[in-house]
């Protein structure tokens, strides 16, 4: 077997024949720093080498990429396209405080704490950032109230804003047209927006629809990084709506480059609600966090869970308990496409999320 390394291919020559790897156009090899080259049965080949990146790998903060107090704003559902909430214009558009934070006014003041029970809520035109989720306010003005025959009070809101609220037994907020948890009322004011579940757009913006496990990955590993960077936090529990703890993620590193040709993969099955398929044979580069996981489902990794939640330096993540699932199942496909030797470091599994 005879390897040539160039600066923007690997070519590879049997007896059989010659495969040739072509890299995408902004990433460069360096062939003099090939070293560690090595076939690994049931791998294949293994070599180390340096590599160009001729695209900025800057993150922009999920907190900020979608609102920016200034113009008018149109919320989208991201499964399908639905407009949610239209030109709403957003005045203030602040970061809550960490969950922990009425403790921290406790040990710094010398007097009763003056916030104590003054939940934050936003006004009509503030949108407040957390974790993950936006807090806004829902204009009353808005709401079409109407009675049924079930004890509970359902409010289905005007054209104009296509979600249904059922603010006593069931607190969820429903995209009208796919039936997705979009996210929670917290009063009969506010509204919890998970965002994994919502497109934040300036109004004259058209919308286009990003296959969802790009959206999902995206906004999960900006999230860890914001919060790593943030809390120097880097264990993450991963939880549903539900309070059940789904994923025990441990961020690695985050300046990893991931590429991949999807049509390679020809022994994954490709799931065409999470995924583009019209691309399943293109080569892309994009910028990566590498972490380590453990699934939580059907009591699985009970004790280590337990461990986790009473230790103050792991930092919990909510979502639906749909998303938080789909999180696995993008997880586990990200791990199978690595060589099976990379697959696992002690009892995690390895993988990577792009953004």
């Amino acid at each position: 077997m005879d390897i040539s390394v160039m600066p923007s291919s690997l070519q590879v020559k049997t007896s059989e024949g010659c495969t040739e790897i072509g890299l995408p156009a902004e990433v460069r090899l360096i062939p003099s720093s090939c070293g560690g080259l090595q076939y690994v049965p049931g791998d294949g080949l293994h070599l180390r080498l340096q590599a160009q990146a001729g695209f900025s790998t800057k993150l922009i903060s999920v907190f900020n990429q979608s609102s920016q107090a200034q113009d008018c704003y149109t919320f989208y559902c991201q499964s399908c396209g639905e407009v949610i909430i239209r030109d709403r214009k957003l005045l203030r558009v602040l970061p809550l405080p960490s969950d922990n934070w009425g403790t921290l006014v406790g040990e710094w003041c010398c007097h009763p704490d003056p916030f104590a029970n003054k939940p934050l809520h936003p006004q009509e035109n503030d949108c407040f950032t957390g974790d993950s989720f936006y807090l806004v306010n829902l204009r009353s003005d808005l709401l079409q109230p109407r009675l049924e025959l079930a004890p509970v009070v359902t409010h289905h809101l005007s054209s104009e804003n296509h979600f249904k609220l059922k603010p006593k037994t069931n607190t969820k907020v429903i995209c009208k047209r796919c039936k997705v948890m979009l996210g929670e009322t917290m009063s009969s004011e506010t509204i919890k927006f998970y965002m994994t579940e919502i497109v934040i757009q300036p109004s004259e913006r058209n919308f286009s629809i990003i296959p969802r496990s790009q959206f999902v990955q995206s906004i999960i590993a900006q999230c860890l990084v914001e919060l790593s960077s943030a809390r120097s936090t880097f264990r993450f529990s991963i939880q549903g709506h539900d309070s059940k703890v789904y994923i025990l993620l441990w961020l690695l590193n985050s300046d990893s480059l991931v590429i991949e040709s999807l049509g390679s993969s020809k022994n994954i099955k490709k799931f065409s609600l999470l995924e583009d398929i019209s691309k399943a044979d293109s080569i892309s580069a994009l910028n990566a966090v590498k972490v380590l996981y453990q699934p939580c489902i059907k009591s699985r990794n009970k004790e280590l869970a337990s461990s986790w939640e009473s230790d103050i330096s792991v930092h919990s993540l909510t979502l639906p308990s749909a998303t938080c699932l789909e999180v696995l199942l993008i997880l586990s496909r990200n791990n199978a496409t690595l060589p099976p030797s990379l697959r696992y470091m002690n009892s995690f599994q390895v993988a990577f999320l792009k953004m």
